[in-house]
C-alpha cells in the first residue's frame, strides 16, 4: 500500500512539474558587430597554362597500381572461398 502511494504521488509530482508555467529566460544580450575588416587583395590570375588535355570525364579513369592489387587480391581472396564453400563437406 506504500509502495503504491508513493508511486501515484510521484507520478502526480512529475505531472504537475511538467504542466507548471516556465520560466521566461534571460533576455540575449545583443553584442555589436565586429569592426570592419578591409579584405585582402585578390590574388594575380595564374599564368596561361599549356592547352589542355582532352576531357576524359567521358570514360572510366584507369585505376592507380595500388587499387589495382588491392582489386586483385579482394577477387581473389572472393575465389577462394568459392571454392572452400564448393569443397565438399566431410
Amino acid at each position: 500500500m506504500r509502495k503504491s502511494v508513493l508511486l501515484a504521488s510521484l507520478i502526480a509530482a512529475a505531472a504537475l512539474t511538467a504542466c507548471g508555467k516556465k520560466q521566461e529566460s534571460a533576455p540575449a544580450v545583443v553584442t555589436p558587430p565586429p569592426a570592419s575588416v578591409t579584405p585582402a587583395p585578390a590574388p594575380p590570375p595564374p599564368p596561361a597554362a599549356a592547352p589542355a588535355a582532352p576531357d576524359t570525364s567521358a570514360t572510366t579513369p584507369a585505376p592507380s597500381p595500388g587499387s589495382q592489387s588491392a582489386l586483385d587480391a579482394a577477387n581473389a581472396a572472393t575465389e577462394a572461398a568459392k571454392k572452400k564453400e564448393e569443397a565438399p563437406k566431410q
